[in-house]
């Protein structure tokens, strides 16, 4: 009965430590993925421009948006557009530390968004319109 005890858990337990094994963290970041990444940042890169438009100018006025978000969106899509070429060339090799994953950190008040530190960029260009983090479904409480 013992052995039938020992055996029986030892199944049990194999089984929950093969399913550690079947998404390690990495594994959202491949080759697709990066690909996908550079061409986001290659087509809709462009939209950083009224992205800063506008950014800039309910932080300072209209006058602010309309000169130094300009200048500012244009910067940062040429930036997008860059690191997307860049990208294309190099989406089959890991380039970041032997890593498919770009080389942002979570960054923000609750940790959702990652950004590049040295240029402030994330890993897809910006929406335009409204923009959400949270998923659109609700819970019941009970």
């Amino acid at each position: 009965m013992r052995k039938l005890i020992l055996i029986v858990s030892v199944l049990a337990l194999s089984g929950s430590v093969y399913a550690d094994i079947q998404a390690p963290p990495g594994a959202q970041y491949n080759s697709t993925r990066k690909l996908g990444r550079a061409l986001a940042n290659i087509i809709y890169g462009i939209t950083e421009i009224p992205e800063q438009f506008f950014r800039r100018g309910s932080a300072g006025g209209r006058k602010v948006g309309g000169s130094y978000g300009i200048v500012d969106g244009s910067q940062r899509a040429l930036q997008r557009m860059g690191y997307g070429f860049y990208e294309l060339i190099t989406f089959h090799s890991p380039t970041h530390k032997g890593t498919f994953k770009p080389p942002y950190q979570k960054c923000g008040t609750d940790w959702r968004v990652e950004m590049n530190p040295s240029d402030g960029l994330t890993e897809f260009p910006p929406e335009l319109g409204y923009e959400s983090y949270f998923g659109h479904s609700r819970r019941q409480n009970r």
